[in-house]
This record gives C-alpha cells, sequence and structure tokens, in this order.
C-alpha cells in the first residue's frame, strides 16, 4: 500500500477551482434534458448535484471552516441534505444559474483555503454525528467530496446515453 501525505491548502484551493472547471466542462456541455434526468427514482439529477454542492460549501465546508476560525472549538450543526435538496427544487431552476451561484461560491471559498495557514489547519469545531472536526479534516473531506458527486454526474451522463447505444453496449461491461 502507498503512503499518502496530507495536502496543504494551496493545494486543496487548485483542487476545488478544478473541481469547478470539471463540472462547467460537462454541465455546460450537457442539454437540459440531461441535466434533469433522474437514473433512478430517489437518486438525484446533475441539477440537484450541483444544488448540493452549493449547500455543502454553505453549510459543510467554507461554512464550517468559517465558524472554526471565528471560535475556539465551537459546536458544528448538521443538516439533513435530502431534505434540503427536497426544498430547494433544483430541478426546476436555470442549470447556467445554478452553475454561476456555485462558481461564485467555490472562488471566495478557494481564496479562503488559500489564505489559511499552518495553524488554522489544527483548529477545530464538535460535530453531533463525527465528533471533532479539524480544518484540514474538512479540506481533505472537501476535495473527495467534490470528486464523489462529478463522478455521480458522470455516471447519471453515462446513464443517460446507454439506452441509445445500440449493440455498442457490447464494447461496455455495466
Amino acid at each position: 500500500m502507498t503512503t499518502t501525505h496530507a495536502i496543504d491548502p494551496g493545494t486543496a484551493a487548485r483542487l476545488l477551482r478544478n473541481g469547478m472547471a470539471l463540472l462547467h466542462a460537462e454541465l455546460d456541455a450537457a442539454p437540459a434534458a440531461l441535466l434533469t434526468f433522474h437514473p433512478a427514482p430517489g437518486e438525484w439529477c446533475a441539477q440537484e448535484v450541483v444544488g448540493h454542492l452549493i449547500e455543502a460549501e454553505r453549510r459543510g465546508f467554507a461554512g464550517r471552516i468559517a465558524i472554526i476560525l471565528g471560535t475556539d472549538t465551537p459546536s458544528l450543526e448538521s443538516w439533513d441534505q435530502n431534505e434540503v435538496a427536497r426544498a430547494r427544487r433544483d430541478c426546476e431552476r436555470d442549470p447556467r444559474a445554478l452553475l454561476a451561484e456555485l462558481s461564485a461560491m467555490r472562488e471566495r471559498s478557494a481564496a479562503l483555503v488559500d489564505g489559511l495557514r499552518p495553524a488554522d489547519l489544527g483548529r477545530a469545531g464538535q460535530h453531533p454525528t463525527v465528533g471533532l472536526l479539524r480544518v484540514g479534516d474538512l479540506l481533505h473531506e472537501w476535495v473527495h467530496h467534490d470528486r464523489n458527486h462529478i463522478k455521480q454526474i458522470l455516471a447519471n451522463i453515462q446513464a443517460y446515453v446507454w439506452p441509445h447505444m445500440g449493440n455498442a453496449q457490447r464494447f461496455s461491461a455495466e
């Protein structure tokens, strides 16, 4: 097994910005029908994934980091991601507006991350479900979380085109 090393704030900021570039590359090319396609009942469409990323940025990552930096070991709140997604109704929204909202938030967030000092990485808050969360932990989860939802959007696109592949489906093992 290969040993990995923690990433620094500058690297995290670059990866967060690059995650936005990946989202723009895919979603700017997609037609509306693909962006609102649900691969199965209860699964999010691409627009709902973007809405979730907006809320996660606000409530889970940049928001929590700002709270932690402002107070010594604050209590952090949890949130019901599925309930928030239902209430947002992102499937009905303009996809370009959603992406623009996330892009603006992400640029502010990446600037926040870029400005973190080494001492900030050890600062922490107490989460009711998972316990102590350090800023460094949140940076790594944020990068992981982005890639998880980018994969989800890519899987939605694959599911959308799959029925139209004809015999070419035989090239792919699903």
